[in-house]
């Protein structure tokens, strides 16, 4: 890792959280390079989302594939630029775990390992959290139309998923923020983050301003 002013930021989190959004804006904020998944080229994406067991072998071996070859395509400018990006890919296996059966699981590790996969460790991951209603409500009021598919149960599986991960995850300096609570896009907020951010952290933290009334 490169230290105290994170040189690779990424921003994590179940579908819904804000992500991109937040991504976009610690970019344009710090004045580093952006870096964000292209979800969308999945072919397998808008049907799984109607139906998930039928489609979740295709949906994530594609994104296996897509995810390697970015990272190992962006390799060199990870390391001599300045990064936010909105996804790691470390993510792949927490959906994997979560979709797939047994089998199919057992295939997408067959072939995970005969990939010669670039994992940069970031400097900073900030986990962004958010209680399953507020994820609902947020998917519900995206562009996405097909999004707007997925279940409360496939939904309460991912985000149940990501807790778990970062529960344990200690490979990176970790900023967690719950924005069920915590509105990160008001300038007071965001202002206090920015500032957190450019500290030299270590271990796992957590984002608890003080609104300006108190």
């Amino acid at each position: 890792m490169r230290n105290a002013s994170a040189g690779f930021i990424v921003v994590e989190g179940p579908i819904g959280v804000g992500k991109t959004t937040l991504a976009k804006k610690l970019a344009n904020s710090l004045g580093y390079n952006i870096h964000l998944e292209e979800y969308k080229q999945n072919p397998f994406l808008e049907s799984f989302y109607g139906d998930v067991e039928k489609y979740a072998l295709g949906t994530q071996l594609f994104f296996l594939l897509q995810r390697a070859k970015d990272f190992s395509k962006n390799r060199l400018n990870i390391y001599k630029n300045k990064i936010v990006s909105d996804f790691f890919i470390q993510k792949d296996k927490i959906f994997a775990e979560t979709i797939l059966n047994d089998k199919e699981f057992n295939l997408y590790l067959d072939i995970s390992n005969r990939l010669d996969i670039f994992i940069p460790c970031p400097d900073l991951v900030i986990y962004l959290q958010a209680e399953q209603d507020t994820l609902h409500k947020r998917i519900k009021t995206r562009a996405n139309h097909f999004e707007k598919k997925i279940s409360p149960e496939y939904l309460k599986k991912i985000n149940d998923a990501y807790t778990s991960f970062f529960y344990s995850y200690k490979e990176s300096p970790l900023l967690i923020i719950n924005t069920s609570r915590v509105n990160i896009h008001t300038n007071h907020d965001y202002s206090l983050l920015l500032k957190e951010i450019k500290r030299d952290l270590k271990g796992k933290n957590f984002f608890n301003p003080i609104s300006p009334e108190e």
